[in-house]
């Protein structure tokens, strides 16, 4: 096949197509056989998002709307900061420690665009695998290198910091953490982020933690922790999202928050490239970081999923493991069994969609992920298929 004609970056060969055009297809031809498809395979969740967001997203249409302010609007960089400050017992300063982004996914991805800095030498960015990709192709289409540090289960699905070597942290510009964890549900203790702060400060890099599922936590009594919390925040980045917490994947509405001189540099990029969320999404975002019933609500829909589905699956000799928190699932599969297989053969037998853990990562072959983003309805249905099943 010949070329374009014209330039393409070669990092869009390397990064490819996600291994989920596969399931993709997949489900679509069992769903032309005319099975039902109950689909636990993306992470988007289902629940509608509560009336009083979508009040407030309808009220901000004006007849005229200019372009929205990159630095967002100073009524949500205070919503997000007061809500940082109750749910965290961390005060920051909304006008130089906070900036709202379009979701969390952009935000993510040109990070290193801000931080990278190749011809210094700071050319590397540490993420974890199984996980979300996006980190790593972020700092390929940003010049950099990236290099991923297994999860297992025999270290509670947290990465083994200090088996990095010397060399490797001299060229270390960015260490992202994900926790609760996509795809395995495991959360990171505090002591965890202590660990890191202080390696950053040994060799100087930005932690970037990515704490989109830290509202789905399971155990009220213990809350999810944030990077946040650390005592040294001087080279911590926390990046999170009302997509999982309020259910408006929908919405792109999400926040940087960190150190000024972090802060000062997006506002300087964030310009450039036009990715301010528009002015009744914020609105709408406002509203949502400043109630918390409906996300105890959402909690609870997602503890009666796992409540319906657990107990038969582990029935069927699938092993739920870590899965402390968020809307996953992380269940190992019989031994001897290759996670793609399993996966595929319960679609076909039953049209029950499931992630092979492949898909995310080396270290996620043996596991296949579960989204409990189905109806608790369709939740129920699952669970009696799974029951009837052979």
């Amino acid at each position: 096949m010949s070329g374009p004609g014209f330039p393409l970056n070669p990092v869009l060969a390397e990064v490819g197509e996600y291994p989920f055009l596969r399931l993709d297809a997949a489900k679509r031809r069992v769903a032309a056989r005319g099975v039902e498809i109950i689909d636990f395979g993306v992470g988007d969740p289902r629940e509608a998002t509560a009336p009083f967001i979508r009040e407030a997203l309808a009220a901000g249409i004006r007849e005229t709307m200019e372009y929205p302010k990159a630095v967002g609007m100073p009524e949500l960089r205070a919503a997000i900061a007061d809500w940082i400050a109750r749910r965290f017992g961390v005060r920051l300063d909304p006008d130089r420690e906070v900036v709202p982004t379009l979701g969390s996914k952009e935000a993510v991805f040109s990070l290193a665009q801000v931080v990278v800095d190749p011809p210094s030498g700071r050319d590397l960015v540490i993420t974890t695998e199984p996980g979300y990709p996006v980190p790593a192709r972020g700092a390929r289409f940003a010049g950099g290198r990236a290099m991923a540090l297994p999860l297992h289960e025999s270290n509670g699905f947290l990465p083994d910091i200090d088996a990095v070597s010397a060399a490797d942290w001299a060229r270390t510009a960015i260490v992202w953490v994900n926790y609760p964890n996509n795809p395995t549900g495991a959360v990171a203790p505090l002591a965890f982020y202590e660990r890191l702060t202080e390696l950053a400060a040994t060799h100087g890099f930005l932690i970037a933690s990515d704490e989109a599922y830290s509202e789905l936590g399971l155990d009220d009594a213990n809350p999810v922790p944030s990077a946040l919390q650390v005592r040294d925040r001087s080279r911590v980045c926390v990046i999170n999202t009302l997509s999982k917490r309020s259910s408006m994947t929908g919405y792109r509405s999400g926040f940087v928050a960190g150190p000024p001189a972090l802060i000062d540099a997006h506002r300087v990029f964030r310009p450039t490239v036009g990715t301010a969320p528009q002015e009744f999404v914020q609105r709408a975002a406002v509203a949502a970081w400043g109630d918390e019933a409906h996300v105890r609500e959402a909690v609870a829909r997602y503890r009666a999923k796992r409540e319906l589905l657990v107990p038969v699956l582990e029935a069927r000799g699938l092993r739920v493991a870590a899965s402390d928190a968020a809307m996953y699932l992380w269940l190992r599969v019989p031994e001897g069994t290759m996670s793609e297989a399993f996966a595929t053969d319960l679609l076909e037998r039953a049209g029950l969609v499931l992630a092979p853990g492949s898909f995310l990562g080396p270290s996620g072959e043996g596991y296949v992920r579960m989204a409990l983003v189905p109806t608790i309805e369709q939740c129920r249905r699952a669970a009696a298929l799974l029951e009837d099943l052979p």
